[in-house]
């Protein structure tokens, strides 16, 4: 039984994997100073409560914080007796290589989402992904990453406009009921959505015209789904992709010879 692993800035989610169909995901938050003792209990009190008796005896992680894979590299040696495959380090092979500049580290998050983006919809993507930072990843028609944007992620924006202006308040993402705000509140969140609405739209026409072909855009992340009630700006939305990219990857490595 595979335990997929996908840490980011924000939270970690593990995901139980049978091989056909996932058993159970949980999310926590991500704090590098949790153990692997630490780990280990809150995963099998969870896995008790849902009456999940199975063996974990496979690993795979994807972590955009290095800080916390040393305590997940504990967590499957200690507890599960397995070496873990980690996207990004040598040992763990690309269904296809990234194609960007020399000396170039791409993000374990995005060549996850790459993966699992090409397995479900083929090539000629844009994965745009609302994560702590919202990222554009371009998939080529052979499913190599090739590029893309990073924006700053819209609660960051937000956080960073209430600790910057004394006098603007915490407000929560939502679509307003009108573009023009009446009040403070209104004012920010109309900001919000709908400059992030034409910040993904622009992106992804412009991405569009610099590849010069027909592309699908899949909108992933938490906010995906709000996002796209503002317009029509994703063909998809995937809201499991990454943890899809890491089953992927697994496979592509238990196959390889």
């Amino acid at each position: 039984m595979l335990l997929a692993i996908d840490c980011g800035n924000t939270n970690t989610v593990f995901s139980i994997w049978d091989g056909t169909r996932f058993l159970a995901v949980w999310r926590t938050s991500t704090e590098w100073q949790r153990t692997a003792d630490q780990y280990f209990v809150w995963l099998t009190s969870l896995m008790t409560f849902r009456k999940i008796d199975v063996e974990i005896d496979e690993v795979i992680i994807s972590s955009t914080v290095p800080r916390v894979v040393f305590n997940l590299r504990v967590l499957a040696d200690r507890y599960f007796n397995c070496r873990p495959l980690v996207v990004g380090k040598p040992d763990c092979a690309l269904p296809v290589a990234p194609r960007v500049d020399a000396g170039t580290q791409v993000g374990p998050d995005r060549l996850v989402n790459t993966a699992g983006a090409y397995d479900r919809h083929g090539g000629d993507l844009v994965v745009v992904d609302f994560g702590t930072a919202t990222t554009f990843d371009v998939v080529a028609e052979d499913g190599a990453y090739v590029g893309g944007v990073i924006a700053p992620g819209v609660n960051l924006s937000l956080e960073a406009l209430h600790q910057s202006a004394a006098a603007l308040p915490h407000v929560d993402v939502t679509k307003p009921q009108a573009v023009i705000g009446t009040n403070t509140v209104a004012c920010m969140q109309s900001g919000v959505f709908w400059g992030y609405v034409g910040l993904v739209r622009g992106i992804c026409d412009r991405i569009r015209a610099e590849y010069d072909r027909k592309m699908t855009i899949i909108g992933t992340g938490g906010l995906a789904p709000l996002f796209a009630q503002g317009d029509v700006l994703f063909d998809r939305i995937e809201d499991d992709l990454t943890i899809h990219g890491l089953t992927v990857i697994h496979a592509h490595n238990k196959d390889a010879p």
